[in-house]
């Protein structure tokens, strides 16, 4: 897959530490409404780029599905997923980033959540999962936006192992060409508790909070507007086309 992706992976979540654990745990949460409000009902689900597991958690409290799935190209990521102990979480395995150890349509749901933007071929892994899954629900940031062509933001989008900044227009398009379509999708600036999560001086929260209040107060007044200026999470319900 070019540059060792796995490895960068591995060590990233070997120094992540418990901060940057809470941190998923809280990211986990919103991405679990999503997939709630775009698929409310799914009994066999696959995540692809599980990570830590924990999206899986999250689904696995609500009770969201009665068989859960979870494939990485990291084994240290596998490991923490399966020291969580998940219930209802059948299978947990490494795949090697493009074929996954699943039968055409073994899976109702897959779900590929802030995982497109940091694979070298988005499409290609699309398809794979429409191949074990019935439907996707995809979920990226949308940086292709005033925000973040500021240097901080590629700096950041880049450690943080981000190949590509994209847009809604980029994900329709990608997401056509992984033959599928647009069933349902939904923008999301964010709640404040994942604007302030950093923020460790009562200044920088009180920036924070200014932050994620303009933020919600463009998207209410344009959601356009605010896709524009900065970054949005974009997620969507993919179907056979």
């Amino acid at each position: 897959m070019g540059r060792d992706l796995a490895g960068f992976y591995d060590s990233a979540y070997a120094r992540g530490g418990e901060r940057h654990a809470r941190w998923r745990d809280l990211g986990a949460r919103g991405k679990a409404d999503h997939i709630a409000e775009l698929a409310p009902d799914a009994r066999r689900v696959v995540e692809v780029g599980c990570g830590d597991g924990a999206l899986l958690a999250e689904l696995s409290r609500r009770g969201y599905g009665e068989s859960l799935a979870g494939f990485d190209i990291s084994e240290a990521a596998i490991d923490l997923a399966r020291s969580r102990s998940i219930p209802h979480v059948a299978r947990l395995e490494t795949f090697d980033g493009h074929r996954l150890p699943a039968a055409d349509g073994e899976f109702d749901l897959g779900l590929l959540s802030h995982v497109l933007e940091h694979v070298p071929e988005p499409r290609a892994l699309l398809r794979e999962t429409a191949r074990v899954a019935r439907t996707v629900v995809v979920e990226v940031p949308l940086e292709r936006n005033l925000s973040g062509r500021r240097s901080v933001s590629r700096e950041r989008a880049s450690e943080a192992g981000h190949l590509e900044a994209l847009d809604r227009d980029a994900m329709r398009t990608l997401i056509e060409q992984a033959g599928l379509r647009v069933g349902r999708e939904l923008l999301d600036p964010l709640p404040r508790e994942v604007h302030t999560f950093f923020a460790d001086t009562p200044a920088a929260r009180a920036r924070a909070l200014a932050k994620a209040a303009l933020r919600r107060g463009v998207f209410s007044l344009s959601e356009s507007a605010a896709e524009r200026a900065f970054t949005l999470h974009y997620a969507a319900l993919c179907v056979p086309s």
